[in-house]
């Protein structure tokens, strides 16, 4: 009788190769646990999809600034003091996130892409579904709730704002440009995790009925604001919310690594409101 012989060596070679090909994230994340985590809170931008190198380089994480700026690429909704600055988003990328495609663009696109680049205001000023979209189009997602409380691990909790070095939680100062706070910095390496933006996270919930500090109700210091558990029932009130995380500059000491916020819909917006996306 014949006996069929499998020879595996070369298998197991490629099974020694994949563990060290996965431990690498692109240049715009890093490494959190099993997940790359963006490293700076995203910039959102409109690109001619027909710009297929820079489209490229964005969803394989290479984008530069340099690059966006030479290819023509258009910074949009770049949070603004109070208000929401100008560009905002394109029509054909509304804020439920249903967006159309640019006409001829294959694969289909929007034309709108999420960036990890150091040195611009965060984009804000779109609802969850926005954000969504924008980390998917970028051949990313938003993080999840636990991965996001993972990347934060030793952050500053602020109690003060230098204007300088420190997270930024300042309203008068407004947003600061990305990765300008160099205390700012989780132990992961991520920056402005806390201050800046809120951040939207991918998961939802019931609108929250009241808020608590975790210093009075937990004994955690740097009195991060919690609002969070909802009355359920019938009515609005039963609509979900989605989740924001660490604060923005016009939190104030609320602001931090166990801040928050189960109060708005995935179809509101702010200028505070920012994201950031991971693969």
């Amino acid at each position: 009788m014949k006996r069929t012989v499998r020879i595996v060596v070369g298998c197991t070679l490629l099974a020694g190769v994949a563990p060290a090909l996965a431990s690498k994230c692109p240049p715009d994340s890093v490494k959190v646990g099993n997940v790359c985590i963006d490293t700076y809170e995203a910039s959102v931008w409109q690109i001619a999809p027909s710009n297929t190198a820079l489209v490229k380089k964005v969803q394989a994480g290479k984008a530069r600034l340099a690059d966006l700026t030479a290819g023509g690429a258009t910074l949009l909704s770049a949070s603004g003091a109070l208000s929401c600055a100008s560009p905002g988003y394109p029509a054909n990328f509304p804020n439920t996130g249903n967006w159309t495609p640019v006409a001829g663009s294959n694969p289909p696109s929007p034309g709108v892409y999420a960036v990890s680049v150091p040195g611009v205001l965060p984009s804000a000023c779109l609802t969850w579904f926005q954000a969504n979209q924008a980390c998917l189009l970028s051949g990313k997602r938003l993080l999840t709730n636990r991965e996001w409380q993972g990347a934060v691990a030793s952050t500053p909790d602020p109690g003060t704002d230098n204007g300088t070095t420190d997270c930024n939680i300042t309203i008068a100062t407004g947003p600061v440009n990305t990765g300008s706070r160099s205390n700012c910095k989780s132990a992961w390496g991520v920056f402005d995790m806390v201050g800046n933006v809120d951040e939207w996270v991918a998961d939802w919930a019931d609108l929250a009925s009241t808020c608590t500090d975790w210093t009075t109700s937990a004994g955690i210091a740097g009195s991060d604001l919690s609002c969070f558990g909802g009355p359920g029932g019938a009515g609005a009130n039963s609509l979900p919310v989605a989740l924001l995380r660490g604060g923005g500059w016009v939190d104030g000491t609320d602001a931090g690594v166990f801040e928050l916020d189960a109060f708005f819909p995935p179809s509101q917006s702010f200028s505070d409101f920012g994201f950031r996306c991971a693969r």
